[in-house]
């Protein structure tokens, strides 16, 4: 199924492809390794959800859920804009193990906190470089919203320690654009890429 590419990545478009790609070879890995590592998050996460709900808590099950949407955006952003730089990539096997879901919310923020700390602000920083518009968004866009993703884990897991699950948001929105995840309520606007609310996926 080909990937619709997201209005605000349309926009700046305009941008031919042409006039960056041979110098880009750098951001075209960097592209690569994100999609991969974005789908394996999507399908993990919508593992751990299953998991969760098997667990018994179906409000962590519903944070993974939104989550693995979340991962899913960023995957075609990424992949949106490999496609404007003239290159491809095929299918994607995602590998990983389903833990107890302690475990996984622990996996979850360490995959989070990586991506936060190292890998995107890397890809970013050659994007930059390199002079690479559409996946300075793209990869922004990711960045910011695994900040969200981590702090949403963070408390899920004191929660759960703490015998708390239930108190947990019961229902999450999902920016379409850009992947941001609000719990319980969203504003009129997405805070990173300002689409409007009427276009949020909710997961309840």
């Amino acid at each position: 199924m080909k990937s619709k590419v997201p209005a605000v990545l349309a926009a700046v478009m305009l941008i031919g492809s042409s006039v960056y790609a041979a110098s880009a070879e750098s951001t075209i890995t960097n592209l690569k390794d994100a999609i991969e590592g974005e789908t394996t998050a999507s399908a993990k996460y919508a593992a751990y959800a299953k998991k969760a709900r098997e667990e018994g808590y179906s409000n962590i099950a519903l944070l993974f859920e939104a989550t693995s949407k979340a991962e899913a955006i960023h995957a075609g952003n990424h992949r949106s804009v490999l496609m404007q730089l003239g290159e491809s990539m095929g299918d994607i096997d995602p590998q990983f193990e389903v833990m107890s879901t302690q475990e996984n919310l622990q996996d979850a923020i360490t995959g989070e906190s990586y991506e936060i700390a190292t890998m995107y602000p890397e890809f970013l920083k050659a994007a930059q470089k390199e002079r690479v518009n559409l996946a300075l968004i793209s990869f922004n866009y990711a960045y910011q919203t695994e900040k969200a993703h981590a702090a949403l884990y963070k408390n899920a897991l004191a929660q759960l320690k703490a015998g708390q699950e239930s108190s947990l948001a019961s229902q999450y929105f999902v920016c379409i654009t850009c992947g941001n995840t609000y719990a319980n309520s969203a504003p009129e606007r997405c805070g990173i890429c300002m689409t409007p609310n009427e276009r949020f996926v909710t997961i309840q």
